[in-house]
C-alpha cells in the first residue's frame, strides 16, 4: 500500500507565508520569476509592477514514478486537493482528478501538461495552471457568491534520480498564488494570472537524499544560489548544515535533527550564513518524501529569507516588552487590594481611576501655579477634583479670622444654580457641626460616610440642607487648607453616586492636593500684596495733571498684572512759562525698585529742564537731559517723547506742535473730525547711549480741536505680535470711537484692547483748544 504523508500538517501548513515576510520580498520574487520565465539571467529585465502575492496556502508534492508514469506519494496537501484519490494513479488520472486545466480552462495536454512533462524526466521551472476541484465529477464547488471555486496553482518539478539509476523519480510542487479579484475581461485576467504565477519562482527548494551518508544535497534551484550565493555545485554532495554559524541556536538545531530522525515534517527560523559570511533568518520548511513502497527516498526544503520580518517582529517585541515595563512599574505604583475583589470591568474602572488620579497629582502643581488670580485657582482647583475625585465640590476661603471671604463649587451635571443657592444658604454660616468647620479647627480630615444624622447636623438651617438634598450626596470628605502655619480654607469632596465611598487613598490625594491648593493660594495672596505696594508706589510717582487753559487732558496707568514689579513708565503735563504747552511720556529700561527710582529722577530732570530752556526746542531739550542723565548716572537708559505745543497766534490759526523723540512709540494726532494719524516722522536714539547725539525736531501745524496721545510700549506689545501691526490696532481703536470724545475716552479706548500683562502701561492725551 502506498504511504501517504502523516496526519500532521505539512510545513507550509503549519507556518503560511505572512505578510511581514511576502510583502518585503516582492522586488526579488519579480526579479528572479521574470528571469526564470523569459529565459534571461540577469534580474535587470524583470518587471518591478507585477502585484501578485502569493496565497497563504500550504505547499502541495507529489512524488512521480517515471518508469510506470504514476503519482507514488502525496502529502497532505495534494491529497486535499484530489479529493482523496488512491494511489498509485497515472500521472493524467491524477491530474483530471484534480480538475487542472490551463490558463484558458482547457484541459492539460497528455503530452505537454507539466505532470506529463516531469513524468518524462523534462524538469519544469515554472508553469501556472488553473484548478478547479471536483470538475471530473461534475460537482464544482462553488463561493458563498456563487461563482466556481477556481485556484491558481505554479507547478515547478525536478527529476530526483539519474538516468542510470534503478528508481526513476521526480519531484512535483504545487504553490497556491492569488487570483486576481477585479471584474475584467479575458484576456486581462489571463495576462494578471501569469504575472501572478511568476512570483512563485523566486521560492528556494532544495532536495536531499536521506539514503547517503549525511543526508547531503542532490539539488538545488536558482533561487537556493540568489539566497545564499552557494552555486549548484558547491552546495551538491554537502548536508545542508554548511549554512550553520556559532550564532545559530543549537535547540532549533536540534529540532529539525529530531524531526529528521523520525521521517516528519519540520517547519523552522534559524540564523544562516551565505557564502560571503553575511547572516540572515532562514525560514525553512523540511518535507520527507516516500516511494511507492512506503520507503523514505528525500526530504523537500523550502527556504525563505526572512531577515527582514525578523528584524521588524524583534523590534516590535522589544516596543511590547518597554511598554509592558512601563505600564507594570505604573500599575505597581496604584495597585491596591480591591482589584482582588472586584471583576474584569470593575478592575478596569478602577485601573482607569488610578490613572487619573495619578494623571491629577502630576498636572495639580503646574495648574495651580500658573494664575495670580484667586477667583481663578479656586476654579482650577474645582475642574482638578471633579469628576476624579468626587461627583461635586465644594471649596471654602477663610480670612485669618475664620470668616468666610470667598467660596467656589463645581458638579459634575452642571447644576450652577442649585450650586449658588447652596453657597448662599449654607457657607456664610458655617455651624460648629459643619465637616469644613471641624476640619478647619482640627486641622485633620473629617470624613461622614453614609451618616445621616451627621449630615442634617452639618447644616444651620433646613433650606441648607434642602439645598444640599438636592445636589446629592451620601459621603462627603472635607480636609484643611494649611499653608505656611495659616488655614486658607477648606476642601469639601462629596458623592452622590451609591457604587462608590471615600477610600483611605481617596482622603490621602486630598490631603496632598488640599496642600499644593493652600500654597499656591498663600502664593497668590502675598503677590496681590507685593502687587498692591507696588501699583500704589507707582502710581504716587505720577503727577496728577494741572488744568492748563485752552486744553483739556486725561491719563491712564495700568500696571503689569502678572508680576508685583515696579515699572518706569511716567508721563508729564506742563504748562511753560512762555505760554505753551509741554507733553512727556518716557519709559526707563527695567522693572525694579532701581528702575522707580530712576523714573523719579529723570521725570523731574525733564521738568527742569523744559521750564527753564535757554532753547525750547524739544530735540535740544532732549539732547540736554541726555547728557544730565549720563553725567549724573540717573538711568542706564530710557525712551522719552517730547512734545511742545504753542497756541495759535489769533483766532481761526492753528496750534504749532514742536516734537522730538528719543527711541520712543510715535504719537498719535487725532484730528477734530475722527482722523487718526501716526506721528513717525521723527526718531531719535534711546537717552543713554549717546550723549552727544542729535534729535532732530519736526514742527506741525494742528487744527484747533485735535487730541496729541502719547503711550508706552506696553500698549502695542504681545509676543508674537509686530510692533507695526500693534500700532495698527491702536488707531484703529482709537478711530472707532465718536469724532467727539473726550481724552478720556480715548485713554479708554486705548487700553480697551488686549494687553500682555507683562509691562505697565501709561498713556496721555491732551486736546488742544
Amino acid at each position: 500500500m502506498p504511504r501517504t504523508k502523516d496526519e500532521t500538517r505539512e510545513p507550509g501548513a503549519a507556518m503560511p507565508p505572512t505578510v511581514d515576510g511576502q510583502a518585503g520580498k516582492q522586488a526579488g520574487l519579480l526579479a528572479t520569476a521574470s528571469a526564470v520565465v523569459s529565459g534571461d539571467q540577469s534580474p535587470a529585465g524583470a518587471s518591478a509592477a507585477l502585484p501578485g502575492v502569493l496565497a497563504e496556502t500550504p505547499v502541495a508534492v507529489l512524488l512521480i514514478d517515471r518508469t510506470t508514469g504514476t503519482v507514488t506519494f502525496a502529502n497532505t496537501a495534494a491529497v486535499e486537493m484530489a479529493g482523496h484519490v488512491r494511489l498509485p494513479v497515472p500521472v493524467d488520472g491524477w491530474g483530471a482528478a484534480v480538475g487542472l486545466t490551463d490558463l484558458a480552462g482547457q484541459p492539460l495536454a497528455a503530452t505537454s501538461g507539466p505532470l506529463s512533462l516531469v513524468a518524462q524526466g523534462r524538469p519544469v521551472t515554472g508553469e501556472a495552471v488553473r484548478l478547479t476541484p471536483g470538475r471530473s465529477t461534475g460537482q464544482e464547488r462553488t463561493r458563498p457568491d456563487g461563482s466556481t471555486d477556481e485556484r491558481l496553482l505554479w507547478v515547478t518539478g525536478f527529476p530526483l534520480s539519474q538516468p542510470d539509476t534503478a528508481h526513476q523519480l521526480s519531484l512535483v510542487v504545487f504553490l497556491e498564488v492569488e487570483t486576481p479579484v477585479e471584474p475584467v475581461d479575458a484576456e486581462a485576467q489571463l495576462q494578471a494570472l501569469r504575472d501572478r504565477a511568476v512570483i512563485a519562482t523566486d521560492i528556494a527548494f532544495t532536495i536531499s537524499d536521506p539514503r547517503r551518508e549525511d543526508d547531503p544535497l542532490i539539488w538545488v534551484n536558482p533561487s537556493f544560489t540568489r539566497i545564499t550565493g552557494y552555486e549548484f555545485n558547491e552546495a551538491v554532495g554537502r548536508n545542508c548544515r554548511f549554512l550553520q554559524g556559532p550564532a545559530t541556536d543549537p535547540g532549533t538545531i536540534a529540532e529539525i535533527r529530531t524531526a529528521l530522525h523520525e521521517q516528519r515534517p519540520v517547519t523552522a527560523t534559524l540564523l544562516n550564513h551565505r557564502k560571503d559570511g553575511t547572516a540572515f533568518w532562514n525560514q525553512l520548511s523540511l518535507s520527507p518524501v516516500f516511494d511507492g513502497e512506503g520507503e523514505l527516498v528525500s526530504f523537500v526544503g523550502v527556504q525563505t529569507d526572512v531577515t527582514e520580518r525578523v528584524r521588524v517582529e524583534h523590534e516590535r517585541e522589544s516596543a511590547f516588552a518597554a511598554e509592558r515595563s512601563a505600564r507594570q512599574e505604573a500599575e505597581l505604583a496604584r495597585a491596591t487590594a480591591e482589584q482582588a475583589r472586584v471583576d474584569a470591568e470593575g478592575a478596569r474602572a478602577q485601573a482607569e481611576r488610578a490613572t487619573n488620579r495619578l494623571a491629577l497629582m502630576a498636572e495639580a502643581t503646574s495648574t495651580l501655579i500658573a494664575t495670580l488670580d484667586m477667583t481663578d485657582l479656586l476654579e482650577r482647583l474645582a475642574g482638578l477634583c471633579v469628576p476624579l475625585l468626587a461627583d461635586w465640590v465644594f471649596l471654602t476661603l477663610v480670612d485669618e479670622h475664620g470668616d468666610v471671604v470667598e467660596t467656589a463649587a463645581l458638579h459634575r451635571d452642571g447644576r450652577e444654580e442649585q450650586l449658588e443657592a447652596f453657597a448662599t444658604l449654607h457657607a456664610l454660616h458655617l455651624p460648629p457641626g459643619s465637616p469644613s468647620r471641624q476640619s478647619m479647627d482640627r486641622g485633620r480630615p473629617v470624613l461622614v460616610d453614609r451618616d445621616r444624622a451627621r449630615v442634617e447636623a452639618a447644616f444651620a438651617t433646613d433650606a441648607a440642607r434642602e439645598a444640599f438634598d438636592a445636589l446629592g450626596g451620601h459621603s462627603v470628605v472635607t480636609v484643611p487648607m494649611v499653608a505656611r502655619r495659616r488655614t486658607r480654607g477648606a476642601l469639601a469632596l462629596v458623592l452622590s453616586s451609591e457604587d462608590r465611598t471615600f477610600t483611605q487613598e481617596d482622603v490621602d490625594l486630598a490631603e496632598d492636593l488640599s496642600r499644593r491648593a493652600a500654597l499656591a493660594m498663600d502664593n497668590v495672596r502675598l503677590y496681590q500684596q507685593e502687587h498692591a505696594v507696588a501699583d500704589t508706589l507707582q502710581r504716587s510717582l505720577l503727577p496728577e495733571l494741572p488744568d492748563i487753559p485752552g486744553t483739556t487732558a486725561a491719563a491712564h496707568y495700568v500696571s503689569a498684572s502678572t508680576a508685583a514689579n515696579i515699572g518706569g513708565d511716567f508721563y508729564d503735563l506742563l504748562g511753560l512759562p512762555d505760554g505753551s504747552v509741554g507733553m512727556v511720556i518716557g519709559d526707563v529700561v527695567g522693572h525694579d525698585l532701581a528702575a522707580a527710582a530712576a523714573m523719579g529722577h529723570l521725570r523731574g530732570l525733564i521738568r527742569a529742564c523744559v521750564w527753564d530752556a535757554p532753547d525750547p526746542d524739544p530735540g535740544v531739550v532732549l539732547g540736554r537731559v541726555d547728557r544730565l542723565v549720563q553725567g549724573l548716572r540717573i538711568a542706564s537708559m530710557a525712551t522719552m517723547a517730547y512734545a511742545r505745543a504753542v497756541p495759535p497766534a489769533g483766532a481761526g490759526e492753528p496750534w504749532r506742535v514742536h516734537l522730538a523723540d528719543a527711541g520712543h512709540p510715535p504719537l498719535l494726532l487725532r484730528e477734530p473730525g475722527g482722523a487718526v494719524r501716526v506721528l513717525d516722522q521723527v526718531n531719535g536714539l534711546l537717552v543713554g547711549v549717546d550723549d552727544g547725539a542729535h534729535r532732530p525736531t519736526t514742527v506741525l501745524e494742528v487744527a484747533p480741536g485735535s487730541t496729541l496721545l502719547a503711550y508706552t510700549d506696553g500698549l502695542i506689545e504681545r509676543p508674537g505680535l509686530d510692533l507695526d501691526l500693534g500700532i495698527e490696532e491702536l488707531v484703529g481703536r482709537i478711530a472707532a470711537t465718536p469724532a467727539d470724545a473726550s481724552p478720556r475716552a480715548l485713554c479708554d479706548a486705548a487700553v480697551a484692547g488686549t494687553l500682555d500683562g507683562r509691562d505697565d502701561v501709561a498713556v496721555i492725551a491732551v486736546r488742544l483748544g
